[in-house]
């Protein structure tokens, strides 16, 4: 037996079972070290001291028959293990691209155990930065693939506020678990399974409000007006995003242009074209004024792409009416052209509706084209919504008696 847990760790992180070697990077990272540390303790002498011994061979889930000294009982294990895939998705997040289908096969690799009994920092982070992760995934893939993944952990997390958690820490422990819940209810919502997202923004507005994030708080509420607006609760929209406005001094310049264009998607909805613009203006003069570095990790997405697209949206429902509808067309189209692999659903998102205006108001044979590619991408997402805008799409493309084929057109 080999009682250098340096080497056990070696031999781990290069077991067959991985599929490939796991760098000291990814592993360090789970075990709470850098990747200088992780080589001194893979390279230098044995180390010693038995609470480290224990908390990595618990992390890395070492059987005890292979080691050399005894692990707690079963019931402190398993709580470790409740924990295993919050660290690795944390760990994830941090360090590697990691495929969803890899993702669900990390989950169903974790055992439902006892709640935990004591939540700190290292915890918070690996809420924090799961939440970063999945939203990263839901942008890029829709919302569909992994959220079943996303609620299964949302479930662990809200269980954490349940637990022991020094008062210093509650309100980053609330505000972490309100994060996850608003990546959970957008992913609910872009599924289109309404009373999930609206029972998940509830509890993310809660927690965001309990711990005083203004900023989080703010992008909670205008995602619930958005989901109201796709419902067609334009009302309940419009309060959501003044509810929001109610600390706008304590927001950043680009959250007030989000919440800006929310606004400006409500009042065209109501056919109100000067508040739509009005709105509009507002959002254009926020954004000019953003500084990034200033925002939270939650707005990192609202770049110029995503700003020309969720004004361009705005627009959209009232230039299918005849009004500003080369603003619209143009805004879109810097959407369409900006936004990078990272926001394929967003772009994929302004293409079908940049496909939908040109089918009212233009030249048809542009529309299918555009129409062409806006099938091919929403077929590569699992989004419920560009499903949706897909359908509408066909109508105006009936209206304009165009058919659009029911696969994208192949390009020599």
């Amino acid at each position: 037996m080999n009682w250098h847990m340096g080497s056990v760790i070696e031999a781990y992180r290069n077991h067959p079972a991985h599929g490939q070697p796991l760098s000291q990077i990814q592993v360090a990272q789970w075990l709470g070290l850098s990747q200088a540390q992780l080589s001194r303790i893979e390279n230098g002498p044995p180390p010693e001291m038995l609470s480290k011994l224990i908390n990595w061979a618990t992390i890395l889930r070492i059987p005890p028959d292979l080691l050399w000294f005894k692990l707690p009982n079963a019931a402190t294990v398993d709580a470790v293990d409740r924990q295993g895939f919050l660290r690795a998705a944390a760990a994830t997040a941090a360090t590697v691209v990691i495929s969803p289908d890899r993702l669900t096969q990390m989950l169903s690799e974790t055992r439902a155990v006892a709640n935990p009994t004591r939540v700190g920092v290292v915890e918070i982070n690996q809420i924090r930065e799961a939440a970063q992760l999945f939203a990263r995934w839901d942008a890029t893939y829709g919302g569909g693939l992994v959220r079943d993944v996303v609620i299964a952990q949302l479930r662990v997390a809200v269980a954490y506020l349940r637990a022991d958690c020094s008062s210093s820490d509650r309100a980053a422990l609330q505000m972490s678990v309100g994060s996850l819940a608003h990546t959970a209810a957008f992913m609910a919502f872009d599924a289109c399974t309404h009373k999930d997202a609206e029972s998940m923004f509830a509890l993310a507005l809660d927690c965001a409000e309990e711990s005083g994030a203004v900023n989080l708080r703010a992008k909670i509420l205008s995602s619930m007006a958005r989901h109201a607006i796709w419902t067609g609760r334009h009302h309940d929209g419009l309060r959501y995003v003044r509810r929001a406005f109610t600390e706008a001094d304590q927001l950043t310049a680009t959250e007030r242009a989000m919440l800006h264009t929310t606004e400006a998607r409500v009042h065209a909805k109501l056919g109100d074209v000067a508040a739509t613009l009005t709105a509009v203006a507002k959002a254009d003069r926020d954004f000019s004024r953003c500084v990034p570095g200033n925002d939270p990790a939650w707005m990192r997405y609202y770049d110029s792409a995503q700003h020309a697209g969720d004004t361009g949206h705005a627009l959209f429902d009232i230039a299918v009416h005849g009004s500003f509808v080369g603003e619209a067309r143009e805004r879109l189209s810097a959407a369409v052209n900006g936004h990078a692999d990272a926001a394929a659903r967003s772009r994929t998102m302004s293409t079908i509706k940049l496909a939908s205006l040109v089918m009212a108001t233009g030249d048809r044979d542009e529309a299918l084209s555009i129409a062409g590619q806006a099938i091919g991408r929403a077929r590569e997402l699992k989004s419920q919504r560009a499903a949706e805008d897909i359908a509408e799409l066909r109508r105006y493309a009936h209206r304009a008696d165009v058919k659009i084929p029911m696969s994208p057109p192949k390009h020599e």
